[in-house]
């Protein structure tokens, strides 16, 4: 008498490719989030370098000429990366009646940033020959504090802290919104990039 075997026939069954196609998903998405963070940390860092480059640039233009790369200041200034004046007084570009700096130095030196519609992206954008401004990552603009009262004191607020934060022995201070491009209450705290400790 013959005995029947059952042989299993060759292939996978269905809930063998349901249990490996959800483990690719499960490492995909963990591998997205991963590039994600190192893309995120990267911008982080080359928004510091810029950062730093403005604040280098401002006390450099002080040191030379012993006043802010910006006109008529009796107080500390707010000026945002588009300020046509202040970028050309720290660029060596200015042209007109009022020149800061009459030596044509170049203070600042950044790289060349993407044009886009209304602005830019990832560093210093022109339109042909004119300035549009200095652009973060994320498409915003920098955020610099002048010390207008030249007592090496300045107060600044972003959405890190949720008071305003004096800065002594400073002359200048930068920043950058981060990537939801708020400042203040409503932004992630901690989203912005500062070159300060908060």
């Amino acid at each position: 008498m013959k005995t029947q075997t059952s042989r299993r026939q060759d292939g996978f069954t269905l809930v063998e490719l349901l249990v490996v196609i959800a483990i690719i998903a499960v490492l995909a998405g963990a591998g997205f989030a991963a590039g994600n963070a190192a893309i995120q940390k990267a911008k982080k860092t080359t928004t510091l370098a810029t950062c730093t480059s403005i604040e280098s640039a401002v006390n450099n233009f002080y040191t030379e000429y012993g006043s802010m790369p910006k006109d008529a200041m009796t107080t500390d200034t707010k000026v945002d990366s588009k300020d046509k004046p202040f970028l050309n007084a720290l660029l060596g570009l200015e042209t007109g009646t009022t020149i800061m700096n009459a030596r044509g130095i170049k203070f600042l030196s950044v790289k060349e940033g993407k044009a886009k519609a209304g602005g830019g992206t990832n560093g210093l954008v022109y339109t042909g020959t004119t300035i549009v401004g200095i652009f973060d990552p994320w498409g915003g603009l920098f955020s610099v504090m002048l010390d207008g009262d030249y007592d090496e004191k300045i107060t600044v607020q972003t959405a890190a802290a949720t008071t305003p934060k004096t800065l002594n022995g400073r002359r200048c201070a930068a920043w950058s919104n981060g990537a939801d491009g708020v400042s203040g209450t409503g932004g992630r705290v901690g989203d912005d990039v500062i070159t300060w400790n908060p």
